[in-house]
């Protein structure tokens, strides 16, 4: 029989960017806040791993800063952490299997999705890209679009919301990117550190089975890793989830809500998918690829090679190391999600090396690869969130509370360009605790 464990103002589901900021901002203003987390660590879908040799620091998950990202650079400047602007120099596969400089950017994808933002309906990104299949003076552009709505937003094309897409690339959050200085890790530490020195509660290792509530009382049912089950009871609730948890399937990592979400939020969960990434990060000893061609790709942030399984590997240009991210998203991830990750490090080793005819190389300079694979962690189910066809915004549908006591926050609520980022998530949470505040009574 499940107990009474604690009572609080506002329960936070998710111990992430979007929950550890609404957790800070409701625990600051002296309200009592629980934060309850299935994993075993705080940062959700952020999380930081370092070689055992060379001490350099990857990111499994959530890696850049997205344009001018206010929240995200404040957190930073408040722990005292920098960020480095990418590079963009980028080198392509050539039909004859060499390396070439690529000058293509953005704007080239920019300037077809500006005819998407014209479309009386919506429509998938797969048959707004078709009608230019056969106009010369716009497939490359055409085909740069469906590399980056694959590749970019880990997004299948076929079901993909084209106006989605142009939206977000007319927000401006794609055209600059940057690291912190470090990784995420140590911000998320200084959040996570706000929030208890705040007074609030955090319970790890405690996944949510059902949210059950009414207005202005939330019962939230958990059950530990040691089996034993607690309920949680609170004037509101902030939830966090990912869109791919909401979705109660009745499996392992499930939430089930009595009663049931509205019929529009529902439907809003259903419309916002998860793409599916597969990201594989390779310790090298030596950054070997800059000294190759008389130091040809020393400069190098980018290459890219659209025939092979990764089709995007990077370098921490400009700081200089021996760490290469490979990446791959949308379709192309999906049909390696039965591959053992130890076969998928692999072929991203042997793929790296290929596109400098030194695969060998490769292999003697090899030092450690990992990788985390979001699309079978029940705590996420996918890497983050696009919108799929249709005519509504379900990222707005989504974010609205629900009788002034369920509030709702993440990256998959943030309506502004910004789904799928870290200050997405950030901006959310602030905005949810603002809403469960002033129902509190403690804002106006």
């Amino acid at each position: 029989m499940a107990r009474t464990d604690s009572d609080a103002d506002a329960i936070v589901i998710g111990a992430g960017a979007a929950g550890l900021a609404a957790a800070r901002s409701l625990a600051a203003h002296s309200l009592r806040v629980i934060v309850v987390e299935a994993r075993d660590r705080v940062g959700g879908r952020v999380v930081s791993r370092s070689s055992q040799h060379s001490g350099v620091s990857a990111e499994l998950g959530a890696e850049f800063i997205h344009g001018q990202a206010p929240e995200t650079r404040a957190l930073l400047r408040e722990a005292g952490i920098s960020s480095v602007d990418t590079g963009d120099e980028s080198w392509s596969c050539s039909g004859d299997g060499d390396l070439l400089r690529d000058e293509r950017d953005l704007a080239m994808t920019a300037s077809i999705f500006e005819e998407a933002r014209k479309l009386r309906q919506d429509e998938t990104v797969d048959h707004f890209l078709r009608r230019f299949a056969h106009d010369g003076s716009m497939r490359e552009a055409a085909e740069m679009a469906r590399v980056f709505v694959e590749g970019f937003d880990a997004a299948d094309p076929s079901i993909a919301s084209v106006r989605s897409v142009a939206d977000e690339v007319y927000s401006g959050v794609d055209f600059a990117s940057a690291r912190p200085d470090g990784g995420y890790g140590p911000m998320f530490n200084r959040l996570h550190e706000d929030c208890v020195r705040a007074g609030a509660q955090m319970s790890l290792s405690t996944e949510v089975r059902r949210i059950s509530w009414r207005r202005g009382l939330v019962s939230v049912e958990t059950r530990q890793a040691s089996g034993e089950t607690n309920t949680f009871r609170a004037r509101a609730a902030i939830v966090t989830l990912p869109t791919g948890v909401l979705r109660n399937s009745g499996d392992d990592g499930s939430v089930a809500f009595d009663p049931d979400l509205p019929s529009g939020k529902s439907e809003a969960i259903r419309r916002i998918e998860m793409g599916h990434v597969v990201k594989v990060v390779l310790w090298f000893r030596t950054a070997f690829w800059e000294v190759l061609r008389g130091g040809r790709y020393r400069d190098s942030a980018f290459f890219r090679c659209m025939g092979q399984e990764f089709p995007t590997y990077w370098t921490q240009f400009p700081q200089r190391n021996g760490l290469i991210v490979a990446w791959v998203g949308g379709p192309k991830a999906i049909a390696l999600r039965e591959t053992t990750q130890t076969e998928l490090i692999e072929r991203a080793l042997d793929g790296f090396g290929s596109m400098f005819g030194e695969v060998e190389l490769a292999r003697r300079e090899f030092e450690a690869g990992s990788m985390h694979d979001w699309s079978h962690d029940p705590f996420a189910r996918g890497a983050y969130s696009y919108v799929t066809v249709g005519a509504d915004d379900p990222r707005a549908t989504l974010a609205a509370p629900v009788d002034d006591t369920l509030f709702f926050a993440g990256e998959a609520t943030s309506n502004d360009g910004q789904g799928g980022t870290v200050n997405g998530a950030l901006q959310t949470g602030e905005r949810a605790a603002r809403e469960a505040a002033t129902s509190l009574g403690v804002l106006r």
